[in-house]
């Protein structure tokens, strides 16, 4: 029972940390960079900060009470532990947005600049929230009952057109002008790929699948290549029946070349896929949450 509360502390202290920095970098991102270079945002942030613009209304107690006829209408399909997780953060980021992000200088340079500070921080934030299995509201909010209520709907295409329609929006009532739309678009294209960087593309890499005749002396070149390790695959060709030796390894993004070569040194006539892999876990890459790191290979990649 003790470790259980224990446990279930840790979790919490841990999930506070990551929305205290999480806010701190939207904060900034959002009050220092995005407000004085007057142009737009996506999500809530994005209405806020034509509220700021507009009226002067602060922008964190803005996201504040825009989330709540949100929130009011989803909790029933979001559930209780996913739904105060975030409201915790929702407040946790908008009284750092409000009180915190005033204390920093703000930025008042190249509008280039701004737009790329505002992504990188912003998605830094998000994705150290997101991690935590919580969110900041609003169109998260949204997307998810969506996706609970029609799982069929293509989430990326109304999440796409919620944004483009705010950014539009910002740019009409607040600036007026074509640049900001494009630094809009700018941030709003960086923080999907800090985000997707931050929770999956640290531990990225390839995976190469190889058909060749010659599957164990194509293993042994690739380790002696790279020091990578593979694993051997059994396959049979839809047209002539016949068995074939498959070879699957997975490594770094720049060993791919090496393996490429040691492929055709072996069997030039190999037949070799090369595919993305998002992020690949286990010895020789990124340690399983709870698992001691693993050593790098034998080339120290």
């Amino acid at each position: 029972m003790k470790q259980n509360h224990i446990r279930h502390l840790k979790k919490w202290s841990a999930d506070v940390a990551a929305d205290l920095l999480g806010g701190i970098l939207i904060a900034v991102g959002t009050y220092n960079f995005a407000a004085m270079a007057q142009f737009p945002m996506a999500g809530l942030t994005g209405i806020s900060l034509i509220f700021y613009h507009l009226f002067g209304l602060p922008i964190g107690r803005t996201v504040i009470l825009l989330n709540l006829p949100i929130a009011a209408l989803c909790f029933r399909i979001l559930g209780r532990r996913f739904f105060l997780c975030s409201v915790r953060t929702i407040i946790i980021t908008s009284l750092i947005m409000d009180y915190a992000a005033p204390l920093f200088p703000v930025y008042s340079g190249d509008r280039m600049l701004a737009a790329i500070c505002t992504g990188v921080f912003s998605g830094l934030g998000y994705a150290l929230i997101y991690m935590r299995d919580s969110s900041t509201g609003g169109e998260d909010f949204i997307m998810l009952s969506v996706r609970a209520l029609h799982p069929h709907l293509s989430l990326g295409k109304i999440s796409f057109a919620l944004d483009a329609v705010i950014v539009f929006l910002g740019t009409l009532i607040v600036s007026g002008d074509m640049d900001s739309m494009i630094y809009g678009m700018i941030v709003t294209f960086l923080m999907a790929v800090v985000m997707d960087k931050v929770m999956y593309g640290i531990s990225a890499g390839k995976m190469a699948l190889i058909i060749t005749e010659h599957a164990r002396e194509t293993a042994e070149a690739i380790d002696a290549a790279t020091g990578r390790g593979c694993t051997f695959l059994k396959a049979e060709g839809s047209y002539s029946r016949d068995e074939k030796d498959v070879v699957m390894c997975a490594c770094s993004n720049k060993q791919m070349y090496r393996i490429r070569n040691a492929v055709r040194a072996v069997d030039p006539n190999a037949f070799l896929i090369i595919m993305e892999s998002n992020e690949v876990v286990g010895e020789g890459f990124r340690s399983a949450p709870g698992q001691p790191p693993t050593l790098p290979d034998a080339h120290g990649e």
